[in-house]
C-alpha cells in the first residue's frame, strides 16, 4: 500500500466528532488528526506484514493515525525483527496516547534482554523516550525481581521536569502500590521521589478500587 493509498482510505472513514474529541484528549495543538477510533487503526495495522515494514516507516509522519498505524505493525514482530527497528519508532513518539499503545508484545519473553533499551531510554533527555521506558515498565515489569530496578528508573526519571515522564511515574508507582503494598510503601517512606510525584503516585493508588479502604488511608497520612 502507499502512502496516498492509505492517506485516502483513513480521510473517507474519518468521524469529525471523534477528531475534535481526540484532538482534546492528545493536548497537542502541533498533532494532525484525521479521527479514526483505535480498532480501526489496529485493524488496518494487521493488514501489514513484516515485510512492509521498511516501506511504511517511511511514510510521513504528518498524522497521528498513520504514526499509530506504523508503531502498531512494528510492535507485532518478533523479538529479532522488532530490535531492527525499535530505536526509530521511539523516537517517533510524540503524544502520550501513541506512547500508551505502543506495546510490543515481543518483550514479555525478552524482558533481562530489553533492560539495556530501556536504560538507554531512561537516559535520554526527551519526554517520550522517558515516557515509553516507564510504561514498558508498567506493561511487562511488574515482578518482585524487577522492583528495585522500576524504583531506580523512577528516581532517575526526569518527572519535574516532563509532565508525562512525572504522571508515568506516579502511575507506575500506583501499581507497585496495588500489587506490592508493602515495598512500594517502603519506598515511598524513603522520600526518593519529589514530592509532587510522590504525592500523585498516592493520588492513583487510592484511585484504585483494588486497595482496601485501610490501605488508602495509611496512603495519605504518608503524603508530603
Amino acid at each position: 500500500m502507499l502512502y496516498q493509498q492509505l492517506l485516502s482510505e483513513l480521510e473517507a472513514n474519518a468521524d469529525t466528532k471523534y477528531r475534535d474529541f481526540n484532538r482534546r484528549l492528545l493536548k497537542n495543538d502541533k498533532l494532525k488528526v484525521i479521527g479514526i477510533r483505535v480498532p480501526d487503526l489496529r485493524k488496518i495495522s494487521k493488514r501489514f506484514s513484516s515485510d512492509d515494514i521498511e516501506n511504511i516507516l517511511y511514510f510521513p509522519d504528518e498524522y497521528y493515525e498513520v504514526t499509530f498505524i506504523k508503531l502498531t505493525a512494528v510492535s507485532r514482530l518478533e523479538y529479532g525483527e522488532f530490535l531492527k527497528y525499535i530505536d526509530k519508532c521511539v523516537s517517533l513518539i510524540d503524544n502520550w496516547a501513541v506512547c500508551d499503545c505502543f506495546v510490543p508484545k515481543c518483550i514479555e519473553k525478552h524482558k533481562d534482554e530489553f533492560l539495556p533499551y530501556i536504560d538507554k531510554y531512561l537516559n535520554t533527555d526527551g519526554e517520550f523516550y522517558q515516557r515509553f521506558a516507564l510504561t514498558t515498565l508498567l506493561q511487562f515489569y511488574l515482578e518482585e525481581k524487577y522492583l528495585d530496578y522500576i524504583f531506580s528508573a523512577v528516581v532517575k526519571a526526569y518527572t519535574e521536569k516532563y509532565y508525562y515522564v512525572h504522571m508515568a511515574a506516579a502511575w507506575l508507582i500506583a501499581e507497585v502500590l496495588v500489587k506490592y503494598y508493602g515495598r512500594g510503601v517502603e519506598f515511598l517512606n524513603s522520600a526518593s521521589l519529589n514530592v509532587k510525584t510522590h504525592n500523585k503516585a498516592i493520588q492513583k493508588a487510592n484511585e484504585s478500587f483494588r486497595l482496601s479502604q485501610e490501605r488508602k488511608n495509611f496512603l495519605k497520612e504518608i503524603k508530603r
